[in-house]
């Protein structure tokens, strides 16, 4: 599990005006405060919620 690629995702924009399905996505990542940052695995899934709100957040590789 060690060699996994993880990703680095900082929550930058407030979900505040954002639809609320976004909303959502947000708070299930993890995601409750600005410039909050989290570490999830690169997979198929994280990819399509970063996907989703992709204009609220920044990705890095970890």
């Amino acid at each position: 599990m060690a060699d996994q690629k993880m990703l680095k995702i900082t929550l930058v924009k407030s979900p505040i005006g954002a639809v609320p399905k976004q909303r959502a996505t947000v708070a299930s990542m993890g995601l409750r405060k600005l410039n909050k940052t989290i570490v999830l695995p690169d997979n198929a899934a994280t990819r399509g919620q970063i996907q989703q709100i992709r204009h609220l957040v920044k990705v890095e590789e970890a």
